[in-house]
């Protein structure tokens, strides 16, 4: 049993390794890339959609709803950054029913990768929606002494998005290896069910957390609303 892809090496030369990690990260790459062009194949041209096509739009859907409901105007502008990590570690612990597969997303390596995205993307998001002057002003607010506390928060939240995946992701790997090990014949199915289900939650919480970070990189400060003088008697 391997607590990590990491540990799992299929071939090495030197200081040079092609572990479990590279492998079932290229192999779920390549499967979602196929996914998408077979099911978008003729999306356009046919007069009537097939079921794989209104089960895309349902995804599709569902995931700008989620977005706007962040706080985020015009969701289709980040349905490719935050749909693609959902998908991502979607379908990276739904694979976990094929035999011989483990998900790269128990590795701290690919944790910290889409950690590290989410990282570049917040300000990139934050400097398009506001400009460069006006989004690093607001490292400044409400003082400029609150310079280094927001910078630490930058760096924190980062490290805990990578670590939050991470750890829940192994903790499940090391539950289902105990209760297997204790009732070998009992416990599989049930388990295997268990493991999707918390799969599908972390995905859907880490891409929350990474629109709601977006989101608060995006927030103006707009001046208070003066309420109007009272008419004099």
């Amino acid at each position: 049993m391997h607590l990590s892809t990491d540990q799992l090496v299929f071939w090495q030369y030197g200081w040079i390794k092609l572990n479990g990690t590279i492998v079932f990260t290229w192999a779920l790459m390549l499967l979602m890339v196929l996914g998408a062009r077979l099911l978008t194949r003729g999306l356009g041209a046919q007069a009537q959609r097939s079921r794989w096509h209104n089960a895309l739009e349902i995804i599709v859907l569902g995931i700008q709803q989620q977005i706007a409901e962040v706080g985020l105007p015009q969701p289709a502008r980040y349905l490719g950054f935050l749909g693609t990590l959902f998908l991502f570690i979607a379908v990276a612990n739904l694979c976990t029913v094929i035999p011989g597969y483990e998900p790269p997303t128990g590795s701290l390596s690919t944790t910290a990768a889409l950690a590290l995205c989410v990282f570049v993307a917040v300000p990139l998001f934050g400097i398009r929606d506001q400009g460069l002057a006006a989004y690093l002003k607001s490292y400044l607010e409400p003082t400029f002494v609150m310079l280094p506390f927001n910078i630490v928060s930058e760096l924190s939240r980062t490290l805990a998005l990578a670590v939050r995946l991470f750890g829940n992701m192994m903790s499940g790997v090391m539950i289902i290896g105990i209760l297997l090990t204790i009732t070998p014949f009992l416990f599989p199915a049930l388990m295997t069910v268990l493991g999707l289900l918390t799969g599908m939650v972390q995905a859907y919480i880490f891409s929350i957390l990474a629109a709601v970070y977006i989101a608060a990189a995006m927030r103006t400060r707009e001046p208070a609303a003066v309420p109007p003088a009272a008419d004099s008697p």
